[in-house]
């Protein structure tokens, strides 16, 4: 029996490197999970390569959803996916690299949450502004305070 029927497979070139993605979908193994309310359970192959084809990193991630085939196929959920993806790099990456959060000293209380919730409103009011830098623009803030009220419409 097979568990898993032929995958969806994508093919992307930038940034140096060809990102190919492969999932496969099935609902064979539902009832194995013990998870509340899945679905469906799937397999993403992620393999990165140099442009002139040599391999530089293999990754496989299995996942579940409560999404049904109807309402998702392989595509949509490899599209879901992804988009998880690019809202970890623009938001917690800026977080990490940016606010250098991970080293913070702030850790009892409700002060990491008040802290996070502050670097979440700075990054929201900057890409509001259409700021792409968010390092060189809290730089310029920094040198000249005034200039953090134009981000907040003062």
């Amino acid at each position: 029996m097979k568990i898993f029927p032929p995958p969806y497979v994508t093919r992307e070139k930038g940034h140096g490197r060809i990102e190919v993605r492969k999932i496969q979908v099935s609902t064979a193994l539902n009832d194995y999970v013990t998870f509340p309310y899945v679905a469906q359970v799937c397999r993403i192959e992620r393999i990165t390569y140099k442009l002139n084809g040599e391999r530089l990193r293999q990754e496989i991630a299995y996942g579940i959803t409560s999404l049904p085939p109807e309402k998702a196929d392989a595509k949509r959920l490899l599209t879901l996916n992804r988009g998880h993806w690019c809202i970890e790099n623009r938001l917690h990456w800026v977080r990490d690299v940016t606010f250098d959060e991970d080293r913070s000293q702030i850790r009892t209380g409700q002060g990491p949450r008040t802290m996070a919730t502050l670097r979440n409103l700075a990054i929201s009011l900057f890409r509001l502004q259409k700021v792409n830098n968010i390092a060189q623009a809290l730089r310029s803030c920094s040198r000249n305070p005034e200039r953090s009220l134009q981000y907040i419409g003062l």
